[in-house]
């Protein structure tokens, strides 16, 4: 009896034990699906594979915004990258730059910390590549109200008229005493000076010493803040950039930099500001420049205003970037492009003659009969971009975009190069045909989301006014003054459009021309 009683609770527990752990698991399970919702899962834009440690960074390429356009005929108009530890959210449709840019503006309107902008501007104190936030916020205005205002940019015609027609001098001295001008060059120092009288009072000019070593400092500065640092997306590798990256030439210039600002500043508070401001208020050589501006803004609001003197160096150097680099790029492509296309160049020679008739020299009051001058700066804004990714944006929050789960703190890209040559947008998006806007209101002032050469939204650029301004005179002054040919007879059509990448696209070689003075 007490045998088979054993054996009757051996086999009781051999059934009872499963059935109580079975019971006790299904417990388990309840209790957790009634405590914990279950996760639904992410749907994410599609991505290229990705390799170890750098992710998608080999993908980038030398020339990402053809890199990314490639990428996203494979993939689609949203692309998620992985650049080391970053998600990078790529943007190349009209219709995702508008959700971005408009629809979902303040969740987009940060900007990633990039260590190299981040150490040229003063720890990212001014407006293109400052953090989203109350200071920007207070810089922004300080721009756009009192630098950069329609008023503002009138009070600066003066300056852009006597530039452009110095220009024109110089290439006729340059044609006289050779007989092949370096058009790149001669570009690069009209929008300098526009920039240093707008700006700074003064020219600094290529003569003289001074002059020389402020215009390189200025141009390595741009070509630096395009430079991608390998510490932003990997920061275990940031050491690198100290052995063979950019860090030293950084500091160099940075220091540079401040010591020229730090002058300028001092010299302007110095100088009597009464004696400076001629009583109609023009600017330039006896008006107010941007330096005079902010520093009388920073006297009046002492104790209610972030603009410090870091503020005031970092704006300078903002529109230094925008007002000069990207501007001269524009009008060297425009002649390259017009170079390529005689027919094309005929036919804003005869406009921009009509209109001026006898007179020696053009103004301002004169472009706006200039119509096909106007198409021809849009369709080259359109193809080549000047700065072609724009400045990154960053997430600020979780999201969703055209249907696909965007997190947080994700760098956001915008190919507007690649916007601009949509063959769904545009009809023979590579071809240059100025006549495509003829007859039509698009913009690119950041409303029509095709063309978005300096952006949109609360990032956009502040300075479009001032850029167009000087865009559209330099180009009616060479066109009315010079024909242009190639050395050596070339061919339009064989002209090297070859690019130079940075932040700015460039052409990358010089703009040689032999130019030849027309007389009316």
């Amino acid at each position: 009896m007490p045998i088979q009683l054993a054996e009757k609770m051996v086999a009781y527990q051999t059934l009872i034990v499963p059935l109580v752990s079975f019971l006790l698991f299904i417990i388990f399970l309840l209790k957790r699906s009634s405590t914990t919702a279950p996760q639904p899962r992410k749907r994410l834009p599609p991505s290229p594979r990705k390799l170890p440690i750098i992710g998608n960074l080999h993908q980038r390429g030398v020339y990402p915004h053809r890199s990314f356009q490639a990428l996203s005929r494979r993939y689609g108009q949203l692309i998620l990258l992985h650049f080391g530890q970053v998600p990078v959210l790529v943007a190349s449709s009209a219709d995702a730059a508008c959700e971005i840019m408009r629809n979902q503006d303040l969740i987009f309107s940060n900007r990633p910390k990039l260590s190299i902008p981040d150490r040229l501007l003063y720890g990212s104190r001014d407006v293109a590549f400052a953090p989203y936030g109350e200071y920007w916020r207070q810089a922004r205005s300080v721009c756009v109200l009192q630098l950069l205002s329609n008023k503002r940019v009138q009070s600066f015609r003066r300056v852009r008229e006597e530039e452009t027609s110095n220009m024109i001098d110089k290439i006729r001295q340059l044609g006289s005493s050779s007989s092949v001008v370096d058009l790149s060059d001669v570009l690069v120092t009209t929008t300098n000076d526009v920039f240093c009288r707008v700006a700074l009072g003064r020219k600094y000019g290529n003569e003289d010493g001074e002059g020389r070593k402020i215009n390189k400092v200025l141009g390595e500065f741009v070509e630096l803040l395009g430079m991608p640092s390998v510490g932003d997306h990997i920061p275990w590798l940031g050491w690198t950039s100290r052995v063979d990256g950019p860090d030293a030439k950084v500091k160099k210039v940075a220091k540079l930099l401040d010591e020229f600002l730090e002058g300028v500043i001092q010299e302007h508070r110095d100088r009597d500001k009464g004696e400076k401001v001629s009583d109609d208020g023009i600017c330039g050589d006896g008006g107010l420049d941007f330096v005079d501006i902010l520093l009388e803004f920073q006297t009046e609001n002492k104790g209610s205003s972030s603009v410090e003197v870091d503020t005031i160096k970092a704006i300078i150097l903002d529109t230094f970037a925008a007002g000069t680099d990207t501007l001269a790029s524009t009008i060297e492509w425009a002649i390259a492009e017009l170079i390529r296309n005689p027919r094309t160049m005929k036919t804003l020679q005869n406009e921009v003659r009509e209109v001026a008739g006898t007179k020696e020299e053009i103004s301002e009051d004169d472009l706006e009969k200039m119509h096909y001058l106007k198409a021809v700066i849009k369709e080259c804004l359109r193809l080549h971009s000047p700065v072609p990714l724009l400045i990154p944006r960053e997430s600020t929050q979780d999201t969703k975009v055209m249907g696909y789960d965007i997190a947080a703190g994700t760098q956001v890209i915008v190919n507007a190069w690649a916007i601009a040559r949509d063959p769904s947008l545009w009809e023979n998006p590579e071809e240059f045909h100025p006549e495509r806007f003829l007859g039509t209101n698009t913009d690119f002032r950041g409303l029509h989301f095709e063309l978005i050469p300096f952006g949109a939204g609360r990032r956009g650029c502040p300075g479009v006014a001032f850029a167009v301004a000087i865009n559209e005179l330099a180009l009616a002054k060479l066109v009315h003054k010079l024909d242009f040919a190639l050395p050596d007879g070339g061919r339009g059509e064989d002209l090297d459009m070859s690019e130079s990448y940075g932040i700015t696209v460039h052409r990358k070689h010089p703009m040689l021309v032999v130019t030849t003075p027309y007389t009316c």
